[in-house]
């Protein structure tokens, strides 16, 4: 097995790596949006209503969002081969767990176990790259395929879970990961070298407070639209993500050796391309869910056609993020980022043209846009913020950058969901009489509302859906924009050097 560092790797070592650590970060990626897809199938098999299948999800993103950056230091310490495997491992066990979940709190603890193994696979994925491909251009060449496996992960979710869900039931959903992530381990064990490991001190006060932080954060996030942000419950998670993640940041600004370096958030390339993740996320993951509710409950489309209509942009996303990977290399992250940002951006303001009666053959076209967006938006997001730290602090890096990412995510899916409530019940109220409005004003988190309602209401919700939806794919190009543009003004021209 090779040992040391990366450059004592063969060319060919270095793609058996590559492939190996292109494995676990698929399954992981896959699982985001795969589950999605199963959740009706889910309610109906454990009797779960909507408050309960919404922490199938919720469990997931609060766990892994807040021991992302735990995963990424104790990778740096106590060895990222090492803490690669038993993230794995833990996530195949939590796949397994929820296959064979017989109630709703077994499946919740599943995707909890899940959770921490991708929590704490994911930052060592970039983190190995960075010391296995030490030349400025390989890197950035297999982080493109990194992210393109990434992003077709993501965006390949539906199109597996909608088939899978609908002729093996909901647990398919869950048992494909296993023989995935078995396979995977012995494949590790095999390929993946032993990496120097850093000597960072230990941090417990930084580790309490940014894992409290992170959770209160996400809580708030996750929990507003449904309790209402005026909620006493949502008002205090909110207060103490705030105040905890302060005391975070001035505790990290006076260690030695902090668990996350602060200043790279601020730095002029890193910063602006970590935040850059945070915006693609927002509106990615937005766009995701209401999508497919879109297609499923106005459209009629079934699971599995709802799912397949992603493919295109699949594989739009891992031949972009390839491509962005081998540009990134010779002029930079600033420009494939930008152009990445813009058409994501033109993606979401294209389904705004696109009402209750649209044909996929019309809107089609915006698949393959959004996918190349991603794609080019991946490759230089993790190229710059990797390259502005040192190698042994890689995985603190990439957990950072995997951390805003996933609380990204998470508040695109509730501020957005929050303009599309606030849109879809005005509109119901405006076409309904009150006692109608009332009774349907929750179809847009039911979702079998909009599919089961009468006629003529029928007809309302439906509109009052699209209606909420374009002033949500309007938000999110808002912000969209507003990145491309930031990103244009403020990153450094040129290939990105070590300097955030």
């Amino acid at each position: 097995m090779d040992a040391g560092l990366g450059g004592a790797c063969t060319a060919p070592r270095k793609g058996l790596v590559l492939g190996c650590l292109c494995v676990g970060l698929f399954m992981a990626m896959l699982d985001n949006l795969v589950v999605t897809t199963a959740l009706p199938a889910i309610g109906r098999g454990l009797n779960a209503g909507t408050a309960g299948l919404q922490w199938v999800v919720e469990a997931y993103s609060l766990v892994y969002a807040s021991l992302l950056l735990t995963g990424g230091t104790l990778g740096d310490r106590w060895g990222r081969r090492r803490v690669y495997l038993l993230g794995l491992a833990l996530f195949t066990a939590g796949s397994a767990g929820c296959a064979l979940a017989g109630s709703l709190p077994a499946l919740v603890a599943g995707r909890a176990c899940q959770a921490v193994g991708a929590a704490l696979l994911t930052p060592g994925t970039l983190s190995i790259l960075r010391h296995v491909f030490t030349g400025e251009r390989e890197r950035a060449r297999a982080i493109g395929v990194w992210s393109g496996v990434s992003g077709a992960g993501l965006t390949l979710g539906p199109a597996l879970g909608g088939p899978l869900v609908d002729h093996f039931g909901w647990a398919a959903a869950f048992w494909i990961n296993v023989p995935i992530g078995v396979g995977g381990l012995l494949f590790a064990v095999r390929v993946l070298p032993v990496l120097p490991r850093t000597r960072v001190r230990t941090d417990p006060a930084g580790q309490a407070t940014v894992v409290m932080g992170l959770a209160a954060l996400v809580y708030a996030l996750v929990e507003g639209p449904v309790r209402g942000w005026g909620d006493p419950l949502v008002l205090g998670a909110t207060a103490g993500a705030v105040v905890l993640l302060t005391v975070f940041a001035v505790l990290e600004l006076r260690v030695a050796e902090p668990m996350v370096d602060v200043r790279l958030l601020a730095g002029r390339t890193a910063g602006v391309a970590a935040f850059a993740g945070f915006a693609v996320s927002f509106g990615f993951f937005g766009l995701g869910v209401f999508l497919s509710m879109y297609l499923q409950y106005v459209l009629g489309w079934s699971p599995t056609a709802a799912g397949l209509a992603m493919l295109p942009a699949t594989a739009f996303t891992g031949a972009a993020a390839v491509v962005a990977g081998r540009v990134c290399g010779r002029v930079g992250s600033r420009l494939p980022l930008a152009a990445g940002l813009v058409l994501v951006a033109v993606g979401l303001a294209g389904f705004t043209r696109y009402g209750t009666g649209a044909r996929f053959v019309e809107f089609g076209w915006l698949l393959p846009v959004i996918g190349t967006g991603l794609g080019l938006t991946f490759t230089p997001i993790s190229v710059a913020v990797l390259g502005a730290v040192p190698a042994a602090r890689a995985g603190m890096a990439s957990a950072a950058v995997n951390m805003v990412r996933e609380v990204g995510g998470v508040a695109g899916v509730a501020v957005l969901g929050a303009v599309l409530t606030s849109r879809f019940t005005a509109s119901v109220h405006v076409a309904l009489p009150p006692s109608q409005a009332a009774a349907v004003s929750h179809a847009v988190t039911s979702g079998a509302a909009l599919a089961t309602a009468p006629g003529p209401v029928r007809a309302v919700t439906d509109r009052a859906f699209v209606t909420g939806m374009h002033a949500a794919m309007w938000t999110g190009t808002a912000l969209l924009a507003a990145t491309a543009a930031l990103v244009l003004t403020t990153m450094r021209g040129g290939r990105d050097g070590a300097a955030g």
